[in-house]
């Protein structure tokens, strides 16, 4: 299995990376991290630039070309390779790299979607005594429906208190350069999730894509809010 760690976590979290591991190893996978993996080239695509984004493109499918499975600890990141690199080679004009886009997209999932649909697990052993919140991120939610497989596999860590996020469906207001473009939009809706996570009395929220909780995990930390943001992986891989 190849682990695309994602621009973000291989920068700002690795932890994030590093526990992505632990959990698979635990659970009998073999994991792979391709040297040569660059970034996926969803910023390019979605500030408007394809043309940018295709040598992206051609080096996310060569990297991963082979791996019996693609994971990736980010929806938004997944949700690129599946929906989003095959319009960006149809574009080119690369029929090849058209039919290397769709065979990698076919069997990339993102990291809680591999858990549950192809290892068939939702009790990876954890262990995490706090109260939990979980956000679900909009490119999970809306581009990969993932569903209920991140709250499966929460429920099942041994002494979690999860707790249910009001208007949780609600996006964070990041967006990529949405929060810098739209920044007065973007704060506005922070402060709605923010307002929503500390309603529950969570000490820890949790989500599976590193942007929107560096964006809220920012807001909390201004607030002097006394909640952390930590990704589904960190959870999943506690004992």
């Amino acid at each position: 299995m190849g682990l695309l760690v994602t621009c973000l976590v291989d920068s700002l979290y690795p932890d994030v990376g590093k526990a992505t591991v632990r959990v698979l190893e635990r659970l009998g996978v073999e994991v792979d991290v391709p040297r040569r993996q660059t970034c996926c080239g969803q910023m390019h695509v979605n500030s408007g630039y394809p043309g940018l984004a295709a040598s992206m493109v051609r080096s996310t499918a060569a990297a991963f070309a082979g791996f019996d499975a693609v994971v990736v600890p980010s929806g938004s990141c997944a949700g690129s390779i599946r929906h989003q690199h095959g319009e960006i080679a149809r574009r080119a004009g690369e029929p090849e790299l058209s039919e290397q886009v769709a065979e990698v997209a076919g069997r990339t999932y993102e990291l809680s979607e591999f858990i549950v649909d192809v290892l068939g697990v939702t009790d990876v052993g954890a262990f995490y005594p706090h109260r939990v919140t979980y956000h679900p991120t909009c490119h999970s939610l809306r581009a990969l429906r993932v569903g209920d497989r991140p709250l499966s596999l929460l429920r099942a860590v041994r002494g979690i208190d999860l707790v249910e996020l009001p208007d949780a469906e609600s996006c964070c207001g990041f967006g990529g350069t949405f929060a810098l473009k739209n920044s007065d939009v973007s704060s506005a809706m922070l402060a709605d999730k923010m307002f929503a996570i500390t309603s529950t009395g969570a000490e820890v929220c949790v989500a599976g894509d590193a942007s929107c909780l560096m964006h809220i995990g920012g807001g909390l930390s201004r607030l002097n809010a006394g909640v952390r943001t930590v990704h589904l992986a960190e959870i999943l891989a506690a004992t």
